[in-house]
C-alpha cells in the first residue's frame, strides 16, 4: 500500500486517484512492473486508454522503488509491442480482399485511391510502423495496415520494439525525473493529440471535398440523358 499512499498524496490538489490511475496503480501494486506491461498492452488496444497517464505513472512507481526503472522500461515496451503484434495479426486476418470489398461499398471512395495507398505503404511501410509508434492515435491503427499487407513479421517486430521503446522511454524517464509532478506529462501529449486530430479531419474534410467538386464536374461535363 505504500505505492499508493504516495500517490495519492502527490495527487493531492490535482487529482483524485480513481479510474484509470487508481486502476494501474493496483495493477502494479498486486504484479509489479508486469502490470505496468499489461496496462500498455490494453493501451494498445484500446487506444483510448491514454498511454500518457500510465508511463510516467509507471516511471514514478519506479522512483518510489516498488521495482527498478530498467524493469519500467522492460515491460512496458514488451507490452506495448505484445498489443502491437495483436492488431498485426488482427490486419492480416482481415486481409486484402475484405478491405476492398468495404472500400468499394464506401461513399466518394475509388478503388485506386486504395490502390495508391497500398503503393506508398509498400514504399514507406518501415517508415510509416518505426514513426507510427511515436504518434498519439496511430500507435495503435499503424500495426493493422502492415498485417493487411502482410509486412515481413520480423520487419514489423524490429520497427515496433524500437519505435515503442523511444517512446515508452521518453514517457517513462519523464515520470521517473518528474517524481509527485508525474500527472504533468498528461496535459503536454494531450495538446499534441489534438493537433493530430485536428489534421486527421482537416484531411478528410478536404478529402470529401474534392470529391464532391469532382463528382459534379462529372455531371456537368455528362452528355445530355446519361445520368454521371
Amino acid at each position: 500500500m505504500a505505492l499508493a499512499t504516495a500517490l495519492s498524496a502527490a495527487a493531492e490538489g490535482s487529482e483524485d486517484l480513481d479510474g484509470l490511475a487508481g486502476w494501474v496503480v493496483d495493477l502494479m501494486e498486486d504484479v509489479g512492473p508486469v502490470g505496468a506491461g499489461a496496462a500498455i498492452a490494453l493501451e494498445n488496444l484500446f487506444p483510448p486508454m491514454p498511454s500518457e497517464v500510465i508511463l510516467p505513472l509507471a516511471g514514478f512507481t519506479a522512483s518510489q522503488g516498488d521495482f527498478t526503472l530498467a524493469e519500467a522500461l522492460l515491460w512496458t515496451t514488451a507490452g506495448s509491442v505484445l498489443g502491437a503484434v495483436v492488431l498485426y495479426w488482427v490486419g492480416q486476418a482481415f486481409g486484402r480482399q475484405r478491405m476492398y470489398w468495404i472500400w468499394d461499398h464506401l461513399p466518394l471512395t475509388k478503388t485506386s485511391d486504395l490502390e495508391r495507398t497500398e503503393a506508398w505503404f509498400g514504399r514507406h511501410g518501415r517508415k510509416a510502423v518505426f514513426f507510427g509508434r511515436m504518434i498519439p492515435i496511430f500507435r495503435s491503427l499503424i500495426s493493422v495496415p502492415a498485417g493487411v499487407e502482410r509486412m515481413p513479421f520480423l520487419h514489423f517486430l524490429a520497427l515496433t520494439t524500437a519505435g515503442s521503446a523511444i517512446w515508452n522511454t521518453t514517457f517513462v524517464l519523464a515520470g521517473y525525473y518528474l517524481g509527485e509532478n508525474w500527472h504533468d506529462v498528461e496535459p503536454v501529449v494531450g495538446v499534441l493529440q489534438w493537433i493530430v486530430i485536428a489534421l486527421v479531419v482537416l484531411a478528410v474534410c478536404v478529402f470529401v471535398l474534392v470529391r464532391i467538386r469532382a463528382h459534379f464536374r462529372a455531371r456537368r461535363a455528362a452528355p445530355p440523358g446519361i445520368d454521371g
